[in-house]
Formats: C-alpha cells, structure tokens, sequence
C-alpha cells in the first residue's frame, strides 16, 4: 500500500485471525439507535444490493437503543445468517459505534451506512468496487449526497460546516456527512480515534499517503423515527476536533525507511 508506510495495529480482543477474516470478503456496519422500524426493510435492501456479488456479513451495532431495535435485530437473525447484532450496553455515540463494528468485522473491506433509511444500499457495491479497484492506493470511497432530504436547517448548517472544514483542512471533499463510505478495514483501523472520526475521514486519509474515491449518492427521507445523534458534527460543536486534525495533518512526518546493516 502506499502512504509512509504499512499498516499495524496493536491486538486486542477485537482482532482477527487470517482464516476468520478469509471468510468474508466484504462487511457492512450499521450503526443504530432506537431504530426498531427500520431494521427489517434496510437489512431487506441491503441483502438485494450484495447477494451473488461477494461473500458478507451485516453487522448491526446497536448503541445502547432503548426501544425495540434489540428484538427486532433477533428476529432477523433467525432469517438472514450473513446478520450479526453488536450491543453497546449504553449510547456511546455513531464513531464508537463505527469503530466497534470495523473492530469485529471479518471483511477486508468494509462499507457504512446510517440505519435511518437515508442512505440507499443499491450504492454499495459502486463504494466496494471503487476500493477493490483502486489496487491498494485508494483508503476511502466516500458517497456525496445529491437532492439532500433534510431540512432547510439543516443543509445550511451542513454547507457552513462543510465549507469550514474543507477551507481549514484542504481535504477535497464537498460533504463528509454521508453515511456511505468503504474502506480497508486496516486503514481504518490505523487513525488515530476520537469521537466524531468518521466524519474527518478523507482528511485523515489524504495525510496518510491514500486516495479518495468519490461516488455520488441519492439520499432518500428517513423512513420513521427522529434523528438520534444530533447536530454534534456541526461547526460550532465540532471545532475542538477540527483544530485536532488540522494539527494531526501539520505534525505528519515522513516515516524513515529502515534496513539493518549485516555484520561485516
């Protein structure tokens, strides 16, 4: 891969073996809370979206729901042997809840979207594939969201956020909010984290040498149910992680190749 140098990551419980990861090409995490309506049609389209074209597995992370997602995710998996259900015993937010499932997942790559519906599976194997494609230079296939279906307020927050962010950080990317995205599970694996990092992945990409693969996105309305996580990501919310990367991006370093010299 390119970039400054391989990718390492310390074990923990969470890691793999070769043979475990073999299993499954590709792994999808949903990460979701209080949900329960929108398990079953989403998990439905995601199955159309990637049966016959890879091995998989859907990963649910539910984060600390306190409505009947829990049940319903049970039931599914009585149905669908490909769905796995995480449990955060209480909301920790959408980067935990993302970083939980790239943890357990068994696919080399792995791809996202949020569990309200917004996000259409019929765009995954294009992210996929656009990581596949990319020979190991590419670190992130990020979906932009065209015909947004939020409100008036919330688009103008997204564009103020968005046009800071990309001002500030050079990162080339006109939206990082959508939830569809695909990357290799270890470049993932390899940023440094905190809450709110996935919506500072293409900055964090770029610094570590990869490409970025864009994949325009039709977003949908949400199905049923409130928004659950918030306006946290916006500006004036997020400007204590956005100087963080800024100065993330300044201190990289080119990491030195190294050789042992032999014995004369």
């Amino acid at each position: 891969m390119p970039g400054s140098g391989s990718f390492q990551t310390n074990q923990t419980s969470a890691d793999l073996t070769t043979a475990d990861r073999g299993a499954v090409a590709v792994s999808i995490v949903v990460p979701v809370r209080n949900e329960a309506d929108n398990v079953a049609p989403l998990i439905a389209e995601i199955v159309g979206a990637l049966d016959s074209r890879w091995t998989y597995e859907i990963i649910y992370v539910n984060d600390g729901s306190t409505d009947a997602t829990a049940e319903r995710l049970a039931t599914l998996m009585k149905q669908h042997s490909q769905l796995r259900q995480l449990r955060h015993a209480v909301s920790s937010g959408q980067s935990a809840a993302v970083r939980s499932g790239v943890r357990a997942a068994r696919g080399a790559i792995v791809a996202t979207l949020d569990g309200d519906g917004q996000n259409n599976p019929v765009f995954l194997p294009d992210l996929i594939a656009a990581v596949e494609n990319g020979c190991g230079r590419v670190g992130l296939a990020a979906g932009q969201r065209v015909g947004r279906k939020d409100t008036g307020f919330k688009k103008l927050q997204s564009r103020i956020a968005n046009g800071v962010r990309k001002t500030i950080l050079n990162d080339g990317t006109r939206d990082t909010g959508c939830g569809l995205k695909a990357f290799p599970r270890d470049v993932f694996l390899s940023m440094p984290y905190f809450d709110g990092l996935h919506r500072f992945l293409p900055a964090l990409v770029r610094r570590e040498g990869f490409d970025i693969a864009y994949v325009d996105v039709v977003d949908r309305p949400r199905r049923s149910g409130v928004s659950n996580y918030g306006f946290f990501d916006r500006l004036w919310i997020g400007i204590m992680d956005l100087a963080g990367v800024w100065w993330l991006i300044r201190r990289k370093r080119t990491t030195p190749a190294v050789t042992e010299v032999p014995r004369c």
